[in-house]
């Protein structure tokens, strides 16, 4: 019995690691973006959110990182899909719940001018930018 509570916590702890990964706004917003579109490329990525390049990739190297997603080189593309079976599963539910725009305007709102809130959100991702320049490889953490 206590073998089986073991494992259970085990799952449970293992589940919670990879919802606190998915849980930042731009991330979640990603996945969503992967799963309605079908394994997109990753400028398809970064015009969706109207984000930054480095921003986008910062993000999707972390889900990377962490087995959520995986990439693919296509010809001169890179295509990303969602490989974690419990994040896939997810994120369909959470798709099929949440209206994604197609589009997001780089100040914050979607083609129908609503705002978006969440999107713009680059908090953590400077931090590794500038703790990558400084050769300070802790600041990489804050992201994660």
């Amino acid at each position: 019995m206590n073998q089986q509570k073991a494992v259970a916590q085990q799952q449970l702890t293992d589940y919670a690691s990879r919802l606190k990964v998915c849980g930042h706004p731009l991330r979640l917003m990603l996945l969503c973006h992967i799963a309605r579109q079908g394994n997109p490329c990753v400028s398809q990525l970064w015009d969706c959110l109207g984000q930054p390049q480095p921003v986008v990739s910062q993000h999707l190297a972390v889900l990377k990182e962490k087995g959520i997603v995986a990439s693919e080189v296509q010809g001169n593309r890179r295509i990303y899909s969602i490989v974690d079976p419990f994040v896939k599963r997810i994120v369909a539910g959470l798709a099929d719940l949440v209206e994604i725009p197609e589009t997001v305007e780089t100040n914050g709102t979607n083609e129908s001018g609503e705002s978006v809130e969440g999107v713009e959100s680059n908090e953590g991702v400077d931090d590794v930018a500038s703790g990558a320049a400084s050769g300070n490889p802790g600041s990489a953490q804050q992201l994660r």
